[in-house]
């Protein structure tokens, strides 16, 4: 099948902040985010209206305010003549990577004698809890609800769910660029399963298609031999525990072989 014109919806995992070059500094978006790999490819008309942030929300109905800039609800992106939408949400509302980013400078910070005490008060006020059937429900509850209004907007657009490949692994140790507990590492591979289930079950029931970057294979987590995200660097513009160009590829050829299907 042939597509021409494609929207991509989502957070920073599909926005790609930190890989160059820049396409809108203030949604922190890429250039080489996996939506222009799989556009490029294809040879279609892209409108990317990713932001750094984005819950299922502000996709659908809420206005968002990054970095000085307000973005309207990105389904606004989708019109008639659209072919083809990808969907990468929902894991900012389960606090999943902010939370993780706020943990490892917590722990960054108590390295250090003069930021001992600052870092401990950011893990105190704000200690990670496990994901609760609510807010799952919730996360799911929204992914189906961008479907359905991507369809209402595009009839006949194909709808590409695009879930989290795996940031934290087995092979995962802490580190100066993974300043994460044991106990941390475990929670968050489970706030990512929760993830996977999420989209999983939003794809069932809404018959969209589902790439499952959570199960390509091999380890591509921190601490694998060929990692896919970046580690904490406070000192540069890299965005922790992000992907990389490399993940961005993997994800793009991964859409490509499920579009080709």
């Amino acid at each position: 099948m042939t597509y021409t014109q494609m929207v991509a919806l989502g957070s920073s995992f599909a926005a790609g902040p930190g890989i160059t070059p820049v396409a809108n500094r203030s949604a922190l978006r890429s250039e080489r985010n996996y939506a222009h790999l799989v556009a490029a490819h294809l040879g279609a008309r892209l409108i990317d209206a990713t932001v750094s942030g984005a819950t299922t929300s502000t996709i659908l109905d809420t206005s968002q305010r990054m970095l000085g800039t307000t973005f309207a609800p990105q389904i606004l992106s989708v019109h008639p003549d659209t072919d083809l939408v990808t969907v990468t949400a929902a894991g900012n509302d389960l606090g999943y990577l902010p939370s993780m980013i706020s943990t490892a400078t917590a722990h960054h910070l108590e390295r250090h004698r003069l930021t001992e005490a600052l870092g401990r008060r950011m893990r105190e006020k704000k200690p990670l809890q496990p994901v609760t059937p609510q807010q799952l429900a919730a996360a799911t509850n929204g992914l189906e609800r961008i479907v359905d209004a991507v369809r209402q907007r595009a009839t006949t657009a194909r709808v590409v769910l695009v879930d989290y490949f795996p940031v934290v692994s087995q092979a995962t140790v802490t580190n100066a660029r993974t300043p994460l507990s044991a106990a941390d590492i475990e929670h968050f591979q489970g706030v990512a399963r929760d993830l996977s289930t999420a989209f999983a079950d939003a794809s069932a029931r809404t018959g969209a298609d589902l790439v499952a970057a959570s199960s390509l294979p091999h380890d591509h987590g921190l601490g694998s031999a060929d990692p896919w995200v970046y580690g904490l660097h406070l000192r540069t513009l890299m965005c922790p525990f992000h992907p990389t160009a490399d993940g961005m590829r993997a994800v793009a050829d991964r859409i490509l072989e499920v579009l080709a299907t």
